[in-house]
This record gives structure tokens, C-alpha cells and sequence, in this order.
């Protein structure tokens, strides 16, 4: 019989025919030689791996604690190994030559591990799997699988001890905890073999703990308990446990009082008793009673026992941030048990509250120097004052300044944050810095709120000098020519340009002088003029002041403008005329002195009544020579000035603001009122000619001066 070696491969379109020479012998008989003619021909059939057909077969090392029925082997048509071929793996046989293995052999060609895992060992366990694999037109192959077992490195299951007893009272009820079992090992689950129906105990299969089910009154009871791998069952460990039921009066030991709850000042002295308690046992004695204390380490470590008395360990700091922690509360339980057996014990709970005790004094800042511009606007920011607390809680100070605010201490400071602020006028020339008081008081630091400590602190608050500057008009004297428009209309009449210091306020105007019968009104930096039923020309010198700067540190320059008003019915071009005048700047000299006199009420109400009358009637006396007068003296003056004036000179002789003066005669044109208050003007050297006129209702003299042929306006 001839048949093809297992580990054969035969490929017909390499080697198409084998010719194999048989030589046969026969005892006595000569030797016969014959050929065996083999021809492989094109056909389906069945390939498997090197390894797995090999002499020895393949090879796959597991590990002994591997789950049961773990894979571990696959013969089938996949790259990696096992089986190559044309046939799908649902169209193959799997069979086991040997059955000697607990290995177990899929209908797809898996090999898993035993039901009931391996069987832990020191030793490398060896199985060896012989399988053929067969297609459904009757084509083989077959290999062999070397599976060997490694020990494991996962440590066993142990119970320190085969054999416990275990002592508890009758009074144990339902469900209570009678003690509990612990073995060593990984995924240790634990159950009850011994009784099979156990009815007065259960055990938890996590933790190990052994509870009743209900009142214990058998005197005796033994458990079997095993503990084993939820991985690996086989892997497990037995412990008997001796259960002993002693009876006992239930009768514990009495505490006066059953609860303990105080609230402490944290200024307690350690070695001080919080309580004393007063216990006795079912004999009416406390001779055999022993006191202890638990609870959080916390409160072990602050407070301990001395029989029956609860004293204080150490000191208690209601401003630690521990204590903040922890509520400043402690809870703590005071255990009493009785001597016998079994011992009686009675549990006393303790509630200890820290109450805060206000200790230290505030502490001022290190450094409280600050500076602040003289400009600084009402509310501004000086600085802020920090001073600290010891004392819990944090951020519980007030300030508050010695002394009002006023002219002599211009600053507040707000009562919680500390913050010192500007609420007068500041000036460098009149005071250069300021030194502060600054009180510091403490609160909520103590249960009585009356119970605060305080302290002074000096602040220094520096002034930083701001150049001062004159608000500037280009030009300071105008000239000015307009039309009157119709009665009732809004005329302007030119806009002032003024500019004072880059961080100063904004600038302000006001007429001074010269607003004859209101007819001018300034629009901020604009003239306006109001049209009046006025037939003849008048010229109006008005004063405007300007004003820059802010609190006591305004400043201010007064813009000299003389407006030519031409009635809206004189046949003159109907437009506007601007002449700006720029004058050298001369030393010059100006003394003002006003006087002021405040009547009495009745008197300016009899003096205003008899004005009135009086006016009214010299008014109507006058108006006729006034009228053709004004006339005969304008056209006189004007001719006179430019007979005696140079080219560029400029005379202002007698108008409407020294109408009044008229009946006091032609000598006094060009000098200084008699009945006005004190004015100097300065001295005219030889060659200058000088013209003075008076605003009528200003009580103020204005003096021309031409020396080079500018106009000069003091």
C-alpha cells in the first residue's frame, strides 16, 4: 500500500507525474523490480500551515489563571496561520483525535480553555491536541496544537487562619453585623458552603461581613465560608467559623446628660472641663465604667477624657483657617461601656461650637504717603489705606477720619474699603501737603458687638504744584462795524478766540461792562446783538471777561470790544464789518477800586419812587436838546479828532456812553469824571495825546492811548 506523506504538498502545475521504482524480494527467490507511475492532475484540495503540520506541531503559551472557556487557538482560513484553502469555514470538519485533554475543540475550529479554568501549579502544564480537518468533498488535512500552561503570577487565595470563633450577645437583632471574614488574593468573592440553606446568617459576597436575620438564640452555630477568584473558581480557599450566643442583661449603662452640646470662647485655657458626666450600671454603680473618647482626629486631638470629665487638650484658635474649615463646630462621641461580659456600652454625642473673642488690636499699613495734583477734580482717588486684622474674619475694618471735612482737610475716606478721596478745593501756594488721622476700628470679631479695638494711623497726602496759566484771546481789542438788523431779530456779531491751559476746564465768558440797556448777549464764545428801535448810530465799549481754570484756581483776562452800530434805517451797505486791531504789548497800568454800599430795603424802595418821578420828568424836559445836541457834538468831535490826529489815530469824543455827562459842560471831554470812584491813569509823555471816556452805569473810566499810531485799550 502506498499512501502520501502528511507534510506532503502537491502542486501539478510544478510536477505533473512521480515515477516510484518498487523492488520486492521473496525468501529464496530472486528480487523483482517494478515502476509505480503517479500523475497529479488540477483539483481542489486542502492546505494547512507549517506549524500546524509539522512534526511537532504548533505552539501557544497561556497563562494558568486565563478565564474558562477562553480562546486560544484558531484553526482557521486566515493569514495568520491554521488552515489554507478554497472551502469556506462553515464547509469544514473539526475533529479531536484525542480526548485525553479538558481542552475543548469548536465546530469552527476553536480551541478554549477548560469550563472550570485551569488548575493553578508551580509547574509548566503541557496538553497536546491532535485535529483533522476535513472539506465536504472528503479532502483532509491534519496538525497537531501544543498548548502549555504557565504558572500563575497572580497570588492564590489564603484565609489567615482555617478556624475562628466568635462570641456575641442574644440582643444582636436582625440584620446586625456578628463579624467578618477576609481573604487574601484578587476578585475574592466569598460565599456560605456550610449549612447549604443557612437561616440565621448571610454573608456579603463583596465585603465579607456576616450578619444575623434574625434574634440569635441558638447557643452554638458553625459556618463553613469560601472564599474564592470570580475568575478563576478554581481557585479558592475554605475558613470555619464558630458562632457563640451568650445571654446577657440588655440593661446598659446611664448618662446625665445623654447629649452634650456647649459653645466655647476660643481664649479657653487647655487642661479646662467642658463636662462632667454622671453614669451608672445596672448595679447603680460607676465603679466598673470606662470613658472614651471618638470621633474626627480633629476633635480627638483638641479634646480627651479624664474619667468621666471631658476637658479641653489644647487651644482652640477661632482665626486658624482649619477652624474656618471645619465650621468652628466639633462633634465627638463619649463611649461608657461596662465591665462583664459581654461588655455594655453607652454613647454619649458632644456638639462644641468656638465662639470668636476679639484679641488684637488693627495694625496700620507700613507705608501711607501719597500725592495728588492741586488740579484734582471733586471725588478723585488719593490712595488707599490697607491696615490688617489679625482677628477672624478678614476684611472687617472701618476707617474714619479724625476731624471734619473742610478747608483745613479736604479729603473723606470710605468707611469700608479705605479709600481716601478729594471733597474741597486744593492749592499748592496756600498749603503743600496734608497729614491725616485715620482710625481703624475692628468689628465682628466678637459675639458682643461693643467689644472693638481701635487704632490711629497718620496718613501724609503731598500736593503736586500745577503751572499756572492766563487764558489768552487773540486779539484782545476789536473794533467792530455792523448793520442793526430789524427790531426783534438775533444779531451775531463776532466769536471770541480764547484757548487757557491743555488740562484745564472749559472756558467761560461774561460781559463785564458796557452792556448799555442789554442789548449784547454772549452765546459761549459768541456776541450776539439784539436790534432795538434805536434811529441813530451808537458805539458800545464792552468788557468781556474770560475765565479758565477750576476752583480756586481760576484764572481770568478781560477782551476789550468796540462795536459801531449804525441803525437798520440809515441808508448804509447792509453788511459787516471787522476790523482786529493787535496791539504791541506795553507795560501798562490799570488801578480799579470799587466801591460797594448796601441801603437798606426801604431806602431803595423810596429812592427807586422818587428816581422814577424825578426821571420821568427831566426826561421829557430834555429829550428835545438832548436830540439836537447829541447831533451838533458828535459832528464836532469827530471833525476835531481827525484835524489833530495822525494817520491811524483814533479819538473817541463824546457818544452814548457820556451822553449823561453832556450837561456838566465841554471842559471836562478827555479827563476823568469828578463824581466817579478813584482812577489813576498813568502819566502821557510829551508827543502821545490821550482821550479818557466813561461807560455810563459801569462807574469804570477807559483811557485811549496813541503813541505810534495803534489803537490801545486799558
Amino acid at each position: 500500500q502506498v499512501t502520501l506523506h502528511a507534510g506532503a504538498e502537491l502542486d501539478a502545475r510544478q510536477v505533473n507525474q512521480y515515477t516510484l521504482t518498487l523492488r520486492a524480494t521473496c525468501p529464496g527467490e530472486d528480487e523483482v523490480e517494478g515502476w509505480l507511475f503517479v500523475r497529479v492532475t488540477m483539483g481542489q484540495m486542502l492546505r494547512c500551515d507549517t506549524p500546524f503540520t509539522s512534526a511537532g506541531g504548533d505552539v501557544v503559551q497561556v497563562p494558568a489563571d486565563v478565564a474558562p472557556r477562553t480562546p486560544l487557538y484558531a484553526v482557521l482560513p486566515q493569514p495568520l496561520g491554521g488552515l489554507m484553502g478554497f472551502s469556506s469555514p462553515s464547509s469544514l470538519q473539526f475533529r479531536l483525535r484525542n480526548h485525553n485533554t479538558p481542552l475543548l475543540l469548536t465546530r469552527r475550529g476553536l480551541i478554549l480553555a477548560p469550563d472550570k479554568g485551569f488548575e493553578h501549579s508551580k509547574d509548566t502544564q503541557t496538553f497536546r491536541l491532535e485535529i483533522e480537518v476535513m472539506d465536504h468533498h472528503g479532502h483532509n488535512c491534519s496538525g497537531t496544537v501544543r498548548v502549555e500552561v504557565l504558572p500563575s503570577r497572580h497570588p492564590r487565595i489564603t484565609f489567615p487562619e482555617p478556624h475562628r470563633s466568635v462570641t456575641v450577645t442574644e440582643g444582636i437583632g436582625p440584620w446586625e453585623v456578628v463579624t467578618q471574614v477576609h481573604a487574601s488574593g484578587e476578585n475574592v468573592r466569598y460565599t456560605i458552603l456550610a449549612p447549604v440553606a443557612p437561616a440565621l446568617f448571610a454573608i456579603d459576597e463583596v465585603t465579607g461581613e456576616i450578619r444575623s436575620t434574625r434574634w440569635l438564640e441558638v447557643p452554638h452555630t458553625h459556618l463553613l465560608i469560601q472564599a474564592y477568584n470570580a475568575l478563576h473558581p478554581t481557585d479558592h480557599a475554605t475558613v470555619t467559623i464558630n458562632i457563640t450566643v451568650k445571654g446577657t442583661d440588655r440593661w446598659a449603662p446611664r448618662c446625665v446628660p445623654a447629649i452634650f452640646v456647649s459653645q466655647v470662647p476660643e481664649t479657653v485655657s487647655p487642661g479646662s472641663t467642658l463636662v462632667t458626666l454622671r453614669c451608672t450600671d445596672c448595679t447603680g454603680t460607676d465603679e466598673c465604667l470606662r470613658y472614651d473618647l471618638e470621633g474626627p482626629p480633629a476633635s480627638r486631638s483638641h479634646f480627651c477624657m479624664e474619667g468621666p470629665q471631658l476637658k479641653v487638650n489644647s487651644t482652640l484658635d477661632y482665626d486658624l483657617e482649619a477652624m474656618a474649615t471645619m465650621g468652628f463646630q466639633f462633634t465627638a462621641t463619649i463611649v461608657v461601656t461596662a465591665g462583664g461580659q459581654p461588655p455594655r456600652s453607652t454613647r454619649v454625642p458632644v456638639l462644641v461650637t468656638v465662639s470668636p473673642v476679639n484679641e488684637f488690636r488693627p495694625a496700620c499699613p507700613s507705608s501711607a504717603t501719597f500725592t495728588v495734583p492741586e488740579t484734582a477734580a471733586f471725588g478723585s482717588i488719593v490712595g488707599h489705606v490697607a491696615g490688617t486684622d489679625r482677628d477672624y474674619p478678614p476684611g472687617s475694618l472701618e476707617y474714619s477720619l479724625e476731624g471734619e471735612s473742610g478747608p483745613a482737610q479736604p479729603f473723606s475716606i470710605d468707611r469700608h474699603s479705605g479709600e481716601i478721596r478729594v471733597v474741597g478745593p486744593l492749592d499748592f501756594q496756600q498749603q503743600k501737603s496734608y497729614r491725616l488721622v485715620v482710625r481703624l476700628t475692628d468689628t465682628h470679631n466678637d459675639l458682643d458687638p461693643a467689644k472693638q479695638h481701635s487704632r490711629l494711623c497718620d496718613v501724609s497726602v503731598h500736593l503736586k504744584a500745577v503751572p499756572d496759566q492766563v487764558p489768552v484771546c487773540i486779539p484782545e481789542v476789536q473794533e467792530l462795524r455792523i448793520t442793526a438788523g430789524s427790531p426783534g431779530s438775533r444779531q451775531p456779531v463776532t466769536s471770541l478766540v480764547c484757548h487757557g491751559s491743555p488740562d484745564s476746564a472749559t472756558l467761560t465768558y461774561t460781559i463785564a461792562g458796557g452792556n448799555e440797556d442789554g442789548r449784547f448777549r454772549l452765546e459761549g464764545n459768541s456776541l450776539v446783538y439784539l436790534p432795538s428801535n434805536q434811529v441813530e448810530p451808537r458805539t458800545f465799549v464792552l468788557l468781556v471777561e474770560v475765565w479758565g481754570g477750576s476752583g480756586a484756581r481760576r484764572r481770568s483776562t478781560v477782551v476789550a470790544l468796540v462795536v459801531h452800530v449804525t441803525p437798520w434805517s440809515t441808508p448804509v451797505p447792509p453788511s459787516t464789518t471787522t476790523q482786529h486791531t493787535t496791539l504791541q504789548k506795553e507795560p501798562l497800568v490799570v488801578t480799579r477800586t470799587e466801591a460797594v454800599w448796601n441801603p437798606p430795603s426801604w431806602f431803595v424802595a423810596v429812592l427807586t419812587i422818587s428816581g422814577t418821578l424825578l426821571l420821568a420828568t427831566l426826561g421829557c424836559m430834555a429829550w428835545s436838546l438832548l436830540c439836537s445836541e447829541q447831533e451838533q457834538g458828535l459832528t464836532s468831535a469827530f471833525c476835531s479828532s481827525h484835524r489833530n490826529r495822525g494817520p491811524g489815530r483814533l479819538f473817541l469824543g463824546k457818544s452814548s456812553w457820556d451822553v449823561s455827562e453832556q450837561g456838566r459842560g465841554k471842559e471836562e471831554q478827555g479827563r476823568p469824571h469828578a463824581g466817579s470812584p478813584v482812577r489813576e491813569m498813568g502819566t502821557s509823555p510829551p508827543g502821545q495825546w490821550l482821550s479818557a471816556a466813561s461807560i455810563s452805569g459801569t462807574g469804570r473810566d477807559y483811557l485811549f492811548n496813541d503813541v505810534t499810531g495803534a489803537r490801545r485799550w486799558i
